[in-house]
């Protein structure tokens, strides 16, 4: 198994932990309550994949102390995600967001989050310690989504939280989920490279690198990256082959044809938790690969960010 992915071994099950918001979901028509969150949605998708395997998926974030947070909570637990790390927050609420997607299924996004639960669990004094504890947890995975949430002093404490965590022997795996509302690019751009100099996988999306760079080639983001100090990139490219890249090589690998494309939510989160897995699992770069485009295809086909549990590709041997 790679270093950069942690075996399970006889004294317990590997813990991951991923840190970001979730929120309710209003979508499709007529309109549904659902629910979303791009690290919430590699979690529960990661949990899936896992499960029988040795390894526990940790949520950390905040809830308030309303019926739709106890329903939130339910429905992870049910999913099988451990819940110890949700703070819940008296007389806070979840955030809010209402989806709307085209014929093609590309989506768009209005928020209702500023005074959410997880907004103040953010801004107030995280106890790093405690969340981070080497001890405890195996790995923190975290997104671009999950430092703009962060004011730039409680960012800044994270950032030495990370390296902290890192020096003591911790993983960290990144996605660079920009979102140009939360954020202005030169700050997202300083905040991830402070992150991709610890982490030992970034899984970049090739549009939104764009966004904070210009118009580049994968194989750009793949160098800068790698010479940023990240030891396992991954590049998605949309409908075009992933780029995966370590010092030990760079592979290519293609995606796989989708019937009908509803809802392009998640996309890129349940891509994410695919690849992951799949390395967790053993599987080498390519099946690993393999395996995420197989799921984020899959996720695709339906509306919403948590496609039915029934829905989920069946993982291959490798």
């Amino acid at each position: 198994m790679s270093s950069h992915f942690p075996a399970a071994a006889s004294a317990g099950p590997v813990h991951i932990v991923s840190l970001g918001e979730c929120m309710i979901e209003i979508g499709g028509q007529p309109l549904k309550r659902r629910y979303g969150g791009d690290t919430l949605n590699t979690a529960i998708y990661l949990a899936r994949l896992l499960q029988g395997w040795p390894a526990e998926v940790h949520y950390a974030t905040a809830l308030g102390d309303d019926p739709l947070s106890d329903g939130l909570l339910s429905q992870w637990q049910d999913e099988g995600l451990f819940t110890e790390r949700v703070a819940r927050l008296p007389g806070r609420a979840p955030g809010l967001y209402l989806i709307e997607t085209d014929d093609r299924g590309e989506r768009r996004f209005f928020y209702w989050r500023n005074d959410s639960a997880a907004r103040h669990y953010f801004g107030g004094e995280l106890d790093f310690a405690t969340l981070l504890n080497p001890s405890q947890i195996d790995v923190l995975y975290l997104s671009g989504i999950t430092l703009a949430l962060f004011p730039p002093a409680r960012r800044e404490a994270l950032f030495e939280a990370l390296a902290a965590f890192r020096r003591a022997g911790g993983l960290i795996w990144f996605d660079n989920n920009f979102r140009p509302a939360l954020w202005r690019a030169d700050q997202a751009r300083e905040a991830h490279e402070r992150v991709l100099a610890l982490a030992d996988v970034a899984l970049l999306t090739l549009d939104d690198e764009t966004l904070l760079y210009g118009p580049h080639p994968a194989q750009q983001a793949v160098q800068r990256s790698l010479g940023l100090g990240c030891r396992e990139v991954v590049v998605k490219q949309g409908a075009r082959p992933c780029v995966v890249a370590t010092e030990a090589g760079q592979w290519h690998v293609p995606t796989q044809p989708v019937a009908r494309v509803v809802d392009t939510s998640a996309a890129g989160d349940s891509f994410a938790a695919g690849y992951l897995a799949g390395r967790l699992r053993g599987g080498s770069i390519p099946e690993a690969a393999a395996l995420a485009h197989r799921v984020s295809g899959a996720v695709i086909a339906w509306p919403g960010a948590i496609i039915p549990r029934e829905a989920m590709p069946a993982l291959q041997p490798g």
